[in-house]
């Protein structure tokens, strides 16, 4: 079994090998998505939150992405 492992200098780095700096927009993301469930549930005036939340954390993520 030892015979078949590559060398050290053989191997390849995992990609990306340079991560995106952590950001807040999946937690907004994630809070529009909640709250358009929960006024779906109540009243639609939250889904509309929900959603405007959703669609600028979405706009503002891939912007962020977008740029690095």
């Amino acid at each position: 079994m030892e015979e078949n492992k590559k060398p050290i200098k053989e191997m390849v780095k995992a990609k990306p090998e340079i991560l995106l700096k952590p950001t807040y927009w999946p937690f907004f993301m994630a809070l529009g998505l909640t709250f358009m469930g929960w006024g779906l549930l109540t009243i639609w005036l939250i889904s509309l939150a929900g959603f405007i939340t959703f669609i600028i954390s979405l706009v503002g993520w891939i912007n962020l992405i977008r740029h690095d």
